[in-house]
């Protein structure tokens, strides 16, 4: 009896080491608690969260405010789990030129990074990571990890004085079974004063939205404009004259 409880409490504490997502609590025995996500088939839209992390000196250092969506895509369907904000615990680091933005769910069920780097003029994103730990799809389906990155990348850049701000989806790949949408994204980092937003730099899925209708139109008023011109022409040279005597 004694063999089988030393067993079970072996077996146990290798879960948690190899498995995210296992908390292990005691009141008087051994029992293994989880939290994990729970994958939808329905979309809903993401709730947006803000974020600040701050220095060591206690000064803000990244700000960002973000909805962020986990798109797994498993036999061919989409299934969708979105971060809840009340949820996520922040951690990171900044220095002078890079800084690290974790978030992350109770026992490392899901976990969303960015890497920022910082050039002369501009910061930006170089890496995104993602990883979710979900509840199966169906019973008796395996349980699987999703994971992924993207690495040397400019995501997301904005000059040093300013926040980078896109209210369009921006929907990204990581690996062949996860992507991330991230939804009303703005982010500032290496120094947020007085922990407030600067001036925007706009995304150019926004800026797409907002001047393609003006330029349409803009090509619409011109041609209206051109048929009218056209036909006050037509019609002047075949308004009748003086005939003489």
């Amino acid at each position: 009896m004694q063999l089988n409880s030393h067993t079970s409490r072996l077996v146990v504490l290798l879960l948690t080491a190899f498995l995210p997502g296992l908390r292990l609590q005691r009141n008087g025995s051994s029992t293994v608690h989880f939290y994990r996500p729970v994958l939808q088939h329905i979309e809903t839209v993401p709730t947006p969260g803000s974020y600040m992390l701050r220095d060591y000196a206690g000064q803000p250092c990244i700000k960002a405010n973000l909805g962020a969506e986990y798109v797994v895509i498993e036999n061919k369907t989409n299934w969708y789990f979105s971060l809840d904000p009340s949820r996520v615990m922040l951690s990171g680091e900044c220095s002078k030129d890079e800084a690290l933005l974790s978030l992350m769910l109770p026992d490392n069920s899901a976990q969303l990074e960015f890497t920022f780097r910082k050039d002369e003029d501009n910061f930006y994103v170089t890496k995104l990571a993602a990883g979710l730990f979900p509840l199966p799809v169906c019973k008796g389906c395996p349980n699987k990890t999703y994971s992924g990155f993207l690495s040397n990348q400019t995501l997301f850049k904005a000059a040093n004085d300013k926040s980078f701000k896109c209210t369009s989806e921006s929907l990204l790949s990581v690996s062949s079974k996860l992507r991330i949408k991230l939804v009303r994204l703005q982010m500032q980092a290496f120094g947020v004063p007085d922990g407030q937003f600067r001036e925007e730099d706009e995304c150019w899925a926004d800026f797409n939205h907002r001047a393609v209708p003006i330029i349409i139109g803009s090509i619409a008023t011109g041609v209206l404009l051109g048929i009218v011109l056209s036909f006050l022409i037509i019609r002047d040279r075949h308004a009748p004259g003086y005939e003489r005597l």
